[in-house]
């Protein structure tokens, strides 16, 4: 398992997560099962929502004796009925009420990420902020119960305004070629270019993105429900995501034990096996010229990590500060290019690599 250090923390958590959202119709013996596997298998990031009220007993079982060793994401808004099912509210007391049964039943007197839920809308925000939940969830990070503050959305314009008030540490945010090139659902919101800049915006600002659908609901996963045609395996998307700036950990869900097994043999995996760049023959229309870090393109006859000299020069372009002192540390850079014309003829999404790394040594060698 690899591991990702949350910039703003000491945390150091797995690349692949573990979501309890489609988990609550295993039986409490199964999930338990499976959250225990997990965590024996080096994961050790979960995010809750989406589940069942059934399911924190059982979690809560399986996490004692190892509490300090994982990592729980846990959502303020998300709201459970009486028949214990999903849903999510904006009322201060019945989401008090619910963090409170929350840390109860896991046994836990801590929250490390808690996450204001689903704010989608300018509204969601305004709402959130004005019946005191945002002030809330300070107090508690003051008070120690909540080590993080987060969020999870789907729009980048309102992830922006989030992010805009200083106090966040982690963004889960839904990432997946469907989504990123315009093909997927609702949920997929923001142009190209708009969610491409706030990952961008996020690493250069040190706030850590957890991924949710990365598998878009199961649907890349068979070529007969995918947007495009083609399916994707568990590993390309997963891969995928993890390629983003600024991301942490994929956080996919699982039902049972099985889908567990499907997940854990990621970090294991030879590169053919996660690499994606099958997407460059069918999202081109939207991506065409425009770097996503993949490394397709190698070996280097030359030496250079073309992704990485890429998105740093993305980086420093849209203010991180630290992104040219990344360069620099490189031992091979963009002024070593042959010119041979290798990457450019390799690259599935037409990116001139050539020209981009005359231009990418220039620009370091100004603002050095």
């Amino acid at each position: 398992m690899e591991y990702r250090k949350l910039p703003h923390g000491n945390e150091h958590i797995g690349v692949l997560g573990l979501g309890m959202g489609g988990i609550q119709g295993s039986s409490d013996s199964e999930i338990e099962q499976v959250v225990r596997k997990a965590i024996e298998n080096g994961i050790n990031f979960f995010d809750l929502c989406g589940g069942g009220k059934n399911v924190y007993s059982p979690f809560g079982k399986a996490i004692q004796g190892s509490r300090e060793k994982i990592y729980v994401q846990m959502h303020f808004g998300a709201v459970y009925n009486s028949k214990g099912e999903y849903g999510w509210s904006r009322k201060f007391d019945e989401i008090k009420k619910t963090v409170d049964w929350e840390l109860n039943t896991l046994k836990t007197d801590y929250i490390d990420f808690g996450f204001l839920h689903c704010v989608d809308e300018e509204e969601d925000f305004d709402k959130l902020v004005s019946i005191g939940v945002f002030d809330y969830l300070k107090e508690l990070k003051k008070q120690g119960v909540v080590r993080h503050i987060g969020f999870s959305s789907h729009t980048p314009s309102v992830a922006n305004r989030i992010l805009d008030t200083g106090e966040i540490d982690m963004m889960m945010f839904s990432i997946n070629p469907a989504y990123d090139f315009e093909k997927g659902d609702e949920y997929g919101k923001g142009t190209v270019s708009e969610r491409f800049s706030l990952l961008r915006r996020c690493e250069a600002e040190g706030v850590g993105i957890s991924v949710m659908k990365p598998f878009f609901a199961g649907k890349l996963l068979s070529g007969s429900t995918s947007p495009f045609g083609t399916e994707l395996s568990r590993y390309q998307c997963l891969q995928y995501a993890l390629d983003r700036p600024g991301v942490l950990t994929a956080v996919p869900g699982v039902r049972n034990l099985a889908d567990l097994d499907a997940l854990i043999g990621f970090g294991d995996a030879p590169a053919e096996e996660r690499d994606y760049s099958v997407i460059g023959t069918f999202s081109a229309e939207k991506i065409a010229g425009n770097c996503v870090y993949c490394n397709h393109c190698q070996p280097c006859p030359a030496g250079i990590d073309i992704g990485l000299v890429n998105k740093y020069y993305d980086l420093a372009q849209v203010g991180d500060k630290l992104a040219a002192g990344h360069y620099e540390k490189l031992s091979v850079k963009a002024d070593a290019c042959l010119s041979c014309g290798h990457c450019d003829s390799r690259c599935p999404f037409s990116v001139k690599q050539q020209d981009r790394m005359k231009e990418i040594a220039e620009y370091f060698g100004k603002n050095q």
